[in-house]
């Protein structure tokens, strides 16, 4: 029995909470976790918190944005209710996917460089002596007319139009790289921000898509891994798993293959995604490209997660292509939105193995046999 611990469940993975508290020997904390008719939030917390550390539950998965408000609320409920530490546990972390840098994968924000006559100044250098009877820092010549250089500078615009832009001409130096996404939000620091105002002490997370959401919080942040569970499973359930080849998916995940692949003592291969555009303003049309040797091998794919299932069902066409004898996809969070279960299905991955961080109810209903979830609690 664990003592001055309260866990506390929201309402996007109820199994996880019930086999966590199981682990512990306690009881989930009574809540009432509700909406009003307008579609407001409602929280209340029907156990006492004072002087308690407080775990609540809640993973990015179902309706997202709700669930995300219904953890703020509850922090802030457990930190009115005088809770003397509060720690959220969030498995899959909402909006780790997005770009924190608004610039696509190509491209800077503005020339690096103006185009027109290069400045005579330069940190190191020293100002000259100007020569008599020659003023540098005038900007019209003081012998004319101000009103009449005025008139003539290059502050006025052609005759028939009122701005500069009205013909559709815009200046080289403010023109836009097309890499550069201008109006593109960075919800990574919001998100941050959010969990902090609420009252959060301390966040757990596992397996973050991109590792710097960390550094967006003045709080400590645990990002946990699925590695030992995945190193697990292929040491337990794949036969002959020393003559397999670990894969990764994509060049983004190599990382985390190699660190299995490296620890096993096993070939490590890897896909590689050209993106080759036609035009500046196409999508990137992708070719894969397999890295490595794989014909009369069990490959072994591993990746932090999956959503459309778009990456893994090619990849894995691919390595059918190249003689690979079976093809497994280890991942820690199985998303699988839109059709990635029915892809998933007709796919030539021959089994499919993910952790529990969101629930896999449904999805192991559609696959049967061919998805195996592990239990992270």
């Amino acid at each position: 029995m664990v003592r001055n611990i309260v866990v506390l469940g929201g309402n996007s993975h109820p199994k996880l909470v019930e086999s966590i508290c199981n682990i512990l020997g306690i009881q989930a904390c009574d809540r009432n976790l509700s909406k009003f008719s307008v579609g407001e939030s409602r929280c209340e917390i029907q156990d006492s918190v004072r002087g308690k550390d407080v775990f609540i539950i809640q993973t990015a998965s179902g309706k997202v944005n709700d669930n995300f408000i219904d953890l703020c609320i509850m922090i802030s409920a457990c930190k009115t209710g005088s809770a003397r530490r509060i720690t959220v546990v969030m498995p899959l972390f909402p909006y780790s996917r997005q770009p924190d840098v608004p610039y696509a994968k190509t491209g800077a924000p503005l020339a690096s460089s103006r185009t027109h006559g290069k400045s005579d100044y330069t940190f190191e250098s020293v100002p000259g002596t100007p020569h008599p009877n020659v003023n540098k820092t005038a900007s019209f010549n003081s012998s004319t007319d101000i009103t009449e250089q005025l008139a003539s500078s290059s502050l006025s615009t052609p005759s028939g139009t009122t701005h500069p832009d009205a013909n559709g001409y815009i200046s080289k130096e403010l023109q836009v790289n097309p890499g550069y996404k201008q109006w593109i939000a960075q919800p990574g620091a919001l998100i941050a921000d959010l969990l902090t105002c609420a009252g959060a002490d301390h966040i757990l997370t596992m397996d973050l898509h991109d590792s710097q959401f960390q550094g967006f919080f003045d709080k400590p942040v645990d990002n946990l891994y699925g590695r030992p569970l995945l190193k697990r499973y292929i040491t337990q359930y794949i036969d002959n798993y020393q003559d397999a080849v670990i894969v990764s998916p994509d060049a983004g995940g190599a990382k985390r293959a190699t660190a299995i692949a490296d620890s096993l003592l096993m070939d490590f291969a890897l896909i590689h995604k050209e993106r080759k555009p036609i035009r500046i303003n196409d999508k990137h049309n992708a070719t894969m490209m397999l890295v490595g040797k794989v014909k009369g091998k069990v490959c072994i794919m591993i990746d932090d997660l999956a959503d459309t299932a778009n990456t893994i069902t090619r990849a894995a066409r691919v390595l059918k292509r190249e003689g690979a004898v079976a093809v497994y996809s280890l991942l820690t969070h199985g998303i699988f939105s839109g059709d990635a279960l029915q892809r998933l299905a007709q796919s030539d991955v021959d089994k499919v193995v993910v952790t529990n961080t969101v629930p896999q109810d449904e999805h192991k209903a559609i696959l049967g046999a061919k998805l195996d979830v592990l239990d992270v609690g």
